[in-house]
Formats: C-alpha cells, sequence, structure tokens
C-alpha cells in the first residue's frame, strides 16, 4: 500500500512540475489522436450526412458495414497497417512505418465508423417533418441538407467525441505500426506498457491519470450535449407538429 501511494505522490509531482518526458508524450498523444480526428472527419462526416439524407441502392448494407466497423480489432488495424506499409508492402515506397504518420492513419482508420456511423444516425434522427417544412418554404436541397444537418449538430459533436474518446486510448494498433521509440512515437498509453513492464510506475500513473482526466471531461461533456439535444429535439417536435 505504501507502495501505491509513494508512486502515487510522484506521478502528481511528474504532473504538476510539467516533466519534459512526461509532457513530450502527453503533447504528441493530442497530435496524434487530433490529427487523426481532423482526417476521419474529413471523410466521416460527409460520408455520414450522404448515407442519411440520400437513397440510393444498398444503402443499408452500407449502413451495416460502417456500423460493424465500429468493432474493428485494433491490434487488426495495427497489423493489417503494417504490412501495407513495410518495406515489401504496396505502400512501403512511402517510408512512413514507426512514425506519428503511420500512427495517425492508424487511428484515423478507428475513428473513422465512429464518426460515420454516429452522425449519420443523429441526421436520420431529426425530425422528417423538419425536411417537410423546409420544402414547403421554397428551400432548395442542398439548403434543406443544411438545415437537416444544422439540427443534428448535437449528435454531430458527440460523434466526433465519441471517436476522440476512441482513439486517444487506443494502444494496439498505434504500438504496432509506431513502435514506440522514444521521442518519436511514444504515446501515452504505449508509454503506459512500458514503464509498467520497467517498473516505473510514477510516469504510468502520471499519464493514467492524465487519460483518465480526458475519458472523464469527454463522458461529461456527451452527457451535457445529449441532455440539451433531447430537450431541444422536443421543443422542435412541439414546434413541428
Amino acid at each position: 500500500m505504501e507502495t501505491i501511494f509513494n508512486s502515487l505522490i510522484r506521478a502528481f509531482y511528474l504532473i504538476v512540475t510539467l516533466d519534459k518526458s512526461f509532457t513530450e508524450i502527453v503533447v504528441l498523444s493530442f497530435k496524434v489522436s487530433g490529427g487523426a480526428l481532423i482526417l476521419a472527419s474529413l471523410i466521416g462526416l460527409p460520408l455520414g450526412a450522404f448515407m442519411a439524407l440520400k437513397t440510393f441502392p444498398l444503402r443499408n448494407t452500407l449502413f451495416g458495414i460502417v456500423n460493424a466497423l465500429l468493432g474493428l480489432p485494433p491490434v487488426l488495424v495495427g497489423l493489417l497497417l503494417y504490412l501495407f506499409l513495410s518495406r515489401r508492402g504496396p505502400l512501403g515506397f512511402l517510408s512512413i512505418l514507426y512514425t506519428p504518420y503511420a500512427m495517425v492513419i492508424a487511428q484515423s482508420i478507428l475513428a473513422f465508423p465512429h464518426v460515420c456511423a454516429i452522425s449519420a444516425s443523429a441526421i436520420r434522427g431529426v425530425n422528417p417533418n423538419l425536411k417537410l417544412l423546409c420544402k414547403t418554404l421554397g428551400a432548395t436541397e442542398f439548403q434543406t441538407a443544411l438545415t437537416i444537418i444544422r439540427e443534428a449538430r448535437f449528435g454531430i459533436i458527440t460523434a466526433v467525441m465519441a471517436a476522440f474518446g476512441r482513439v486517444i486510448s487506443e494502444v494496439g494498433a498505434i504500438l504496432i505500426v509506431g513502435g514506440n521509440i522514444l521521442g518519436v512515437t511514444r504515446v501515452m498509453t504505449t508509454a503506459i506498457v512500458l514503464e509498467t513492464d520497467k517498473g516505473d510506475f510514477e510516469l504510468a500513473l502520471a499519464l493514467g491519470i492524465v487519460l483518465l482526466s480526458v475519458s472523464l471531461i469527454i463522458n461529461t461533456l456527451v452527457s451535457k450535449i445529449q441532455s440539451r439535444y433531447v430537450h431541444l429535439s422536443q421543443s422542435e417536435r412541439g414546434f413541428l407538429q
């Protein structure tokens, strides 16, 4: 028990003093996950909106595929991406294996289905009477789509935040394609694994505290956004009816 207490004290000391090794790992973690989130959002949000607003062949099949990808195993993503980026792989000429770029790609693949599926679900959940109201007022198809997307904004924000929570705590894929190289590809989750194996619990606990804090903040914000979304949806439902 004394060992745990002393480790926690040292962990908080690393956080308060902004230890160089600690801050470098935290900053790189947010850079990688932030880059992956931007990339996943640039692809996932337009596709999610298209799936929700348009009717086309195999639409339900595409929904099923995207939803199935929500449970995509990170280690499988890491393995497949490693094979593609290795020297003998089809993308080996890029020479980005064991770099943050490979880690961003891996995390963006994991974040994409969350952004796409949840945002599409939010857009589909908008009151259908809103579309009829827009047409009645003479809005174009593009203006109608923008209005519907705007009404689903809280659900879309939830999708993005859920995707960030998914990738910031991921370890399997980035460990395979990043290599956990000190000062280059070592992020919070991979550092925790390594430092625990080494018996350096102070740094592992400090990084764990940051991860836990990020998780709590995301969950709190998502809960507030969802509560506001439900409240506005009820108000809008009454207005449209």
